[in-house]
Order: structure tokens, then C-alpha cells, then sequence
């Protein structure tokens, strides 16, 4: 006989606060803030936006270190830019992901493109840091870069219930992006009165980010609202609800990954196992080992 299903209910809520990153975009954050360091394996969880923008007031992260963790972008309005010290250039737009794995380190770049910050308009996506073990925290750099074309989507038969599989899978559909460490990123659309019941393997730590309406979340019916975190208790499923009194969809990301029991030593933009490993990151960064970003031949 198969193990029966247990439902993840409430632990605890957090509410993300506003605060200005980079060169000064406002950014809704959950994570990491005072009494809640990090969702292990996740480092920071930005809500960037949703922001309208009039021409020239866009900005965004200009070039900056990363090392021992990889970064998640993904779009839902607007246009980024972004390149880095190992030569990789490239444009994210609305429902595109980049998975970069900084690994042993680059330096990297990320701006609201060129006509964005010209003429002005709606910037909203996300960005993600997902911490490495320390096997692979000296790993080479890489990138997956998947455009919304290739991110699979799939929906309940009554298509009341929508959901993008950025990491992971979610009913019946799995995610093209390959992770180092087991993980699930998904973005779930509820209708008003709807109802889906998710797995989540028993040893993944479980998290729900609403970031428009409100959800119901376990069966107790919990109520997660825009800008609420749920930090999830232990079982194998996770039961979500659109608010049916809502006039509108609930929208929320589900996260989840397997904590990594092991020291984290955190300093800006290096995340390491020891301060040994932190001093060592800033003194190569120092002195230009981890490279700099040729703009000789970009096209802006």
C-alpha cells in the first residue's frame, strides 16, 4: 500500500515589505527580511514592480558580482536587458525566464532595455536567488534561457485553474529548465471558487507568494493575500483555492526546494559556506578574476 497523502497547511505569514535595489527600482520583498533571513534554498525572493515608468526613469541592477548561488528572472510585463563578464548577452520580454547559474562567479548586468528606458513603460516580473550546495558552488557559470514560448503551461479540464511550470511539474506538465538542486517554480492563475490540489514531495521545504487577489491556501482555507508569503508546514500536497468573494483571479508563485543543511556565509552578492570562502570571492572580484563585461562590440 502507497503512503496516503498528507495536506501542507499555514505556519506562518509574512508580509513583504518595499524597499529600493540596484540603481534604485522598488522591489516588493518577502525574503530576506528582519526575523526571516531566507526560505531555504531560497535567498531572496523580489517582486519587481508592477511600475509604471515615464521615459527615462526606468532603471535597473548596472554591473555587479555573483558567486556560490544562481539567479531567476522572469517577466510578466516589460523588457530586460542583460550581460555579463563570460560574453553572454540577451533580452528577456514578458513571460521569458533566465536561469543564471553564477556559480564560481561573474560579473553581470541586468537593465530595463534600451527602448524601456527611452520611452517609458510597465516593468513586473520576479527574481528569484536559489542557493548552491557546496559542490556545486565553484561550478562553471551557466544560463538557461527560455523564452514564455517554451515554458510549459497547462490548466485543469474546466481551465479555471492555469499554471506556468517554470521548475518542476504540475499537472501532468514538466519544466524544461534543469535544476541543481530538486526544485519547483511554478506561477498558478485561480479563478474565483476554484480549486487545485498540488503535490510536493515530503522533503522539499514549501512556500506560496501571492502576488495579485487573494488564495485559500490548505484546507483549513487559509487566507494569503498580494504581497503575503506562506511559509508552508510538512506533508506531500498543497491544496489552493481561488477566493471565491474575489473579483478578481488569485495569482500566486509556488516555491519549493530541498533545504540545504549546510553553513551559509552571505556578503552582498556572494553567498558562500564560510567567511573564508566570502574573502576569498571579494579579493578575486578585486582583482578582476571574475572578469568584466565587453561592451567593445554590443549594439548599445
Amino acid at each position: 500500500m502507497g503512503k496516503t497523502a498528507t495536506e501542507r497547511t499555514v505556519e506562518r505569514l509574512v508580509t513583504a515589505h518595499r524597499q529600493r535595489e540596484g540603481a534604485g527600482f522598488v522591489v516588493r520583498r518577502p525574503f530576506p527580511t528582519y526575523g526571516f533571513e531566507m526560505a531555504n534554498p531560497f535567498l531572496l525572493l523580489d517582486e519587481m514592480g508592477p511600475a509604471d515608468y515615464g521615459p527615462g526613469e526606468a532603471v535597473g541592477a548596472p554591473d555587479h558580482p555573483h558567486r556560490g548561488f544562481e539567479t531567476v528572472t522572469y517577466l510578466l510585463e516589460g523588457e530586460f536587458e542583460h550581460e555579463d563578464s563570460a560574453g553572454h548577452r540577451g533580452a528577456l520580454g514578458p513571460g521569458d525566464v533566465q536561469w543564471m547559474t553564477a556559480g564560481d562567479g561573474v560579473v553581470h548586468s541586468e537593465m530595463p532595455s534600451a527602448r524601456l528606458r527611452a520611452e517609458g513603460g510597465r516593468l513586473h516580473g520576479f527574481q528569484i536567488w536559489v542557493n548552491l550546495p557546496a559542490r556545486a558552488k565553484r561550478m562553471p557559470p551557466r544560463y538557461q534561457e527560455v523564452p514564455a514560448s517554451r515554458i510549459p503551461a497547462a490548466s485543469t479540464e474546466d481551465g479555471r485553474v492555469q499554471v506556468r511550470v517554470i521548475a518542476g511539474e504540475a499537472l501532468g506538465t514538466r519544466a524544461v529548465i534543469e535544476t541543481v538542486i530538486p526544485i519547483i517554480y511554478q506561477d498558478w492563475k485561480l479563478s474565483p471558487g476554484s480549486e487545485v490540489v498540488q503535490p510536493v514531495a515530503a522533503e522539499l521545504a514549501a512556500y506560496v507568494y501571492v502576488y495579485q487577489g487573494s488564495v485559500q491556501v490548505s484546507a483549513d482555507g487559509r487566507k494569503v493575500s498580494a504581497g503575503q508569503l506562506a511559509v508552508l508546514g510538512p506533508g506531500t500536497e498543497v491544496r489552493l483555492a481561488g477566493a471565491a468573494e474575489s473579483k478578481e483571479p488569485g495569482r500566486l508563485l509556488l516555491l519549493a526546494g530541498k533545504p540545504l543543511d549546510e553553513p551559509v556565509a552571505r556578503y552582498g552578492p556572494f553567498v558562500m559556506n564560510t567567511e573564508q570562502e566570502i574573502s576569498e570571492a571579494i579579493d578575486d572580484y578585486r582583482r578582476g578574476r571574475l572578469g568584466v563585461i565587453s561592451r567593445a562590440s554590443a549594439s548599445h
